[in-house]
């Protein structure tokens, strides 16, 4: 084809290849990345080639691909229903698609598009839609409209609804530390397809603005000694929105399970007899400070690190935390809910032995337009606090790994 010629036209399909054979010649980067689509549609898949990369050889030696470790031959084409030419050899690419077409097997040559029987589009997955786009030639042009299209998916601008069919139930979704680009590809998902979306004021807030119009928000905040939604509430809003039929989003911040009563909301709905899915956040005990660009662990400075609750201080009767053994060890110690009680907390961790000279990093909102972060010693981490205004939710690191970032 001249570069003055349009690409030719295509007509698109999918293929049912769970099962059938497929034959991938080349062992590269490419089949790699062909061998990964097939694999997880199932099909029975023959790669051809004297070497393979790493994780193929890894499929290879788990029996999920069959490895023929030699070149191209003719033959190797038998009982195929689909090909794939993708060696770094032009002749030997030529050789297999002249095969196909004698077997009338349709073949994609990775390296000359036309000169095969089929193009392989750009491929995404969304639920159970699958989006596949042939770009005229261009594979950057085809990956650009098959990313907005998934995206569009995803956060619901592009919405599957009309027609979908309602899976009631509740999903316990992780939004993470609060920025909305740091929730998970999964967590979009859900939101995506939700009714009712059942919120905490740390979830990402933004995200509520993408919902379609007809999704019901139900705020269940909780202020710190302020207003708040009782947990039996909560629990019983999830089960009976689910009972009637909608599929409800529990979206919290950070993960579920950490301090985050998840485990009381899927036992609710259990007990109710509502499925339940869990969908995991990241935690801001990691996430704020690495975003503060301070690693919980480094490599011969620490090799542990505990998160602890500080919503109770030290003595409380309540409390279930051992201060005295937090004091003695050497690792990093990451404190959620702990800004009130942050001064008690530091006698006590210095009063069970930990160096008083100790660095510490308190961050508040982190990774949002109000982050706010300062550093002190451990003993003077309670003034330096006051002195900025943090106010919860503030994420504090005590241990060497502070003054790193």
């Amino acid at each position: 084809m001249s570069p003055t010629e349009p690409p030719a036209r295509v007509y698109p399909v999918g293929l049912h290849l769970q099962d059938r054979r497929v034959v991938v010649v080349g062992g590269g980067s490419v089949a790699q990345r062909r061998v990964a689509g097939l694999h997880e549609v199932g099909a029975d898949t023959l790669v051809v080639s004297p070497t393979l990369t790493t994780a193929l050889e890894a499929l290879a030696d788990s029996g999920e691909i069959t490895w023929h470790a030699r070149p191209y031959a003719h033959g190797d084409l038998a009982d195929a229903w689909y090909a794939v030419a993708a060696t770094d050899d032009a002749e030997v690419n030529a050789e297999v698609a002249a095969e196909a077409e004698l077997l009338r097997v349709f073949c994609v040559r990775a390296d000359i598009a036309d000169a095969g029987t089929a193009v392989t589009p750009a491929v995404g997955r969304y639920d159970d839609i699958t989006v596949a786009v042939h770009g005229g030639g261009d594979p950057r042009r085809a990956t650009g409209v098959r990313d907005g299209a998934v995206e569009a998916l995803r956060s619901g601008t592009l919405a599957d609804r009309r027609h979908r069919v309602v899976r009631p139930g509740v999903t316990l979704v992780g939004g993470g530390p609060g920025d909305p680009g740091l929730i998970t590809v999964r967590g979009r998902q859900a939101l995506a397809s939700a009714d009712v979306v059942v919120t905490d004021r740390l979830a990402p807030q933004p995200l509520l603005d993408e919902l379609p119009p007809d999704v019901t928000v139900i705020d269940a905040s909780k202020l710190p000694r302020g207003r708040y939604m009782s947990q039996d509430t909560i629990n019983q809003v999830l089960v009976e929105e689910a009972l009637a039929g909608r599929r409800v989003v529990r979206l919290k911040g950070g993960d579920p399970f950490v301090f985050g009563r998840g485990v009381e909301e899927i036992q609710a709905c259990v007990a109710a007899g509502v499925g339940v899915e869990v969908v995991p956040g990241i935690t801001s005990a990691i996430a704020v400070p690495a975003l503060a660009g301070v690693p919980v662990t480094h490599r011969g400075v620490t090799h542990e690190f505990t998160v602890v609750s500080g919503h109770l201080p030290p003595g409380h009767a309540q409390s279930l935390v051992n201060w005295d053994a937090l004091g003695r060890l050497r690792g990093t110690i990451v404190l959620l809910m702990a800004v009130e009680n942050i001064g008690a907390i530091t006698e006590a961790l210095v009063a069970a032995g930990r160096d008083p000279e100790t660095p510490a990093l308190a961050v508040q909102e982190g990774g949002l337009p109000g982050e706010v972060t300062t550093r002190a010693t451990l003993a003077k981490l309670p003034g330096a606090i006051a002195d900025a205004g943090l106010r919860p939710p503030a994420v504090i690191v005590i241990g060497a790994v502070a003054d790193l970032g």
